[in-house]
């Protein structure tokens, strides 16, 4: 059983950027997806979903958006989500590497698709990367405590080394 490791810490401290910078440093992804803030004129309006293995992109969630769920002033765009980053979960079961989950937050928790694909790919014996908020919730409890996983913390003393780290621990190319 290869190691599933969950990155936590405050928001902007560059979470994703350890992310996109491990996969760029050489782990063998088997897919996955990453989320990323969407700017208009310098002001977040919205969260934009990545598949990394075929570039598919999508909305996570976006201010502009009516209707539930919802998530502070975002509206969440379930339909687009899961057709992006739950279906990029899927498909990364079926192959060897990494699967990598950017995030496991409020917003992809308002799935229960997300959720169930979460739990089967933490059950599939695949290395994980995921981000994860530090706030406590059943789901986020119950993969913290488990035997195989390590929670980092990450910060700015140690963003710039946890990639070359993350690829050592989670697979790198041979």
């Amino acid at each position: 059983m290869l190691d599933k490791v969950l990155l936590t810490g405050r928001p902007g401290v560059g979470k994703t950027t350890v992310v996109r910078r491990t996969v760029a440093a050489g782990l063998v992804l088997a897919g996955g997806f990453v989320t990323e803030e969407v700017r208009r004129a310098g002001r977040r309006v919205g969260f934009r979903v990545t598949d990394l293995f075929t570039g598919r992109e999508g909305t996570l969630a976006h201010a502009e958006r009516k209707g539930r769920p919802r998530v502070g002033k975002y509206g969440v765009d379930l339909a687009s989500f899961e057709a992006i980053g739950v279906a990029a979960l899927h498909e990364a079961l079926s192959r060897p590497g990494c699967i990598v989950i950017d995030e496991i937050g409020k917003m992809e928790l308002c799935s229960s698709a997300f959720q169930s694909a979460v739990v089967e790919a933490f059950e599939s014996g695949h290395p994980i990367l995921a981000t994860i908020p530090r706030h406590s919730h059943p789901l986020l409890d119950r993969l913290r405590s488990g035997d195989d996983v390590t929670v980092i913390e990450v910060t700015t003393g140690n963003r710039d080394a946890l990639p070359a780290e993350l690829v050592r621990r989670l697979g790198g190319r041979q």
